[in-house]
């Protein structure tokens, strides 16, 4: 795994920039404190870029778009013919997540990580690893060559937009189905109950959420994952797309470059990472809640609060792209506001 090499070089968060900026907030001209977690995500910015200077100017959306074979189980209302169809959209900036990151000023970044049918679109990254993963009902989703290859797939991206001059990276996917996949490996991480983690996703039905909640048993059954190794989990119960985004988090540790977390596949991601890259959580920015049951204890367990509590479940990146505008305003007040000295105070 050449990214164990890559995560010996991690360094912690700069402190002194972080008492600079936290010395800044508390000297401009407003009641301290009162932005409230967007004061300390500023902080937090600082000791990542190692500067009080946080700058922000450059931003990339990430969205992994990945097919699942366990989707023959019936665990999605929609057929896995639309994750490619949507992969499109997204390549050409026509989805919701390339109109929201329009206004948001950030770039969008569609890669195929492995989706049943490929598209040809020079908008869209070839990273395309397999047709679909494996129906973990029957063995495991991904051999280990695979999850770690898809994990490297994603450090090397945020190594490139480091080297595009991006400072902000926030993270999507598409994938029919994958609600499944991060249920079952936020069961098996977290010792929640398959009936606690799993959720409707795109609005299942009773029935549907049987079969899913059903098909997840037996992938854990079947698979039987070592809840004290992510990387085993992730390979046998995971998907191309989360493997991937576990990359991008684990390269925003590696690249020192902030990632931010959309929703519930996102967070299970970040999760994974964590627990391959201790201390990744550093450099994680959180978003919101999702509406999926196990989203919550996910950025509890990472030790994270989300700004955003709407309900939102839309998937594509779209919770991430809704904080960037949020931390842009925290930020123009950070370095636009008089302070108290200015004012005579």
């Amino acid at each position: 795994m050449d990214y164990i090499v890559q995560i010996k070089n991690i360094k912690d968060l700069d402190k002194a920039s972080m008492e600079k900026a936290k010395a800044r907030w508390d000297n401009i001209a407003k009641p301290v404190g009162s932005l409230g977690e967007f004061e300390d995500l500023v902080v937090k910015l600082a000791g990542i870029a190692g500067s009080a200077d946080v700058n922000l100017d450059k931003k990339a959306v990430i969205v992994m778009c990945a097919d699942n074979g366990v989707l023959a189980q019936g665990v999605a209302q929609t057929p896995g013919k639309i994750t490619a169809v949507m992969a499109g959209f997204i390549a050409d900036k026509r989805s919701s997540v390339c109109i929201m990151a329009k206004k948001a000023n950030a770039d969008i970044i569609a890669v195929d990580m492995g989706m049943f049918t490929r598209i040809s679109n020079k908008n869209i990254l070839d990273r395309h690893i397999a047709d679909g993963t494996n129906d973990f009902t029957q063995g495991p989703a991904m051999t280990k060559e695979q999850a770690q290859k898809a994990i490297q797939i994603g450090i090397e991206l945020v190594k490139d937009c480091k080297e595009k001059g991006y400072k902000i990276i926030a993270t999507g996917e598409m994938g029919i189905g994958n609600t499944t996949t991060s249920s079952a490996v936020a069961s098996v991480l977290l010792g929640l109950s398959v009936e606690k983690a799993t959720g409707r996703g795109a609005g299942l039905s009773d029935e549907g959420l049987a079969r899913k909640i059903n098909a997840i048993k037996r992938g854990i059954e079947i698979n039987k994952p070592d809840e004290t190794d992510a990387f085993d989990v992730l390979h046998k119960l995971g998907g191309f797309d989360i493997a991937g985004l576990c990359g991008v988090f684990i390269g925003g540790a590696i690249y020192g470059i902030p990632v931010v977390i959309d929703g519930f596949i996102s967070s299970v991601s970040a999760l994974v990472a964590e627990r391959i890259c201790p201390g990744a959580r550093n450099y994680m920015i959180p978003s919101h809640v999702s509406a999926e049951p196990a989203c919550k204890a996910v950025l509890e367990e990472l030790g994270l609060h989300p700004v955003i509590h709407a309900g939102m479940r839309l998937g594509e990146g779209t919770g991430a792209v809704a904080v960037l505008p949020l931390i842009d305003m925290a930020l123009a007040v950070y370095h636009d506001l008089m302070t108290f000295k200015d004012i005579g105070m």
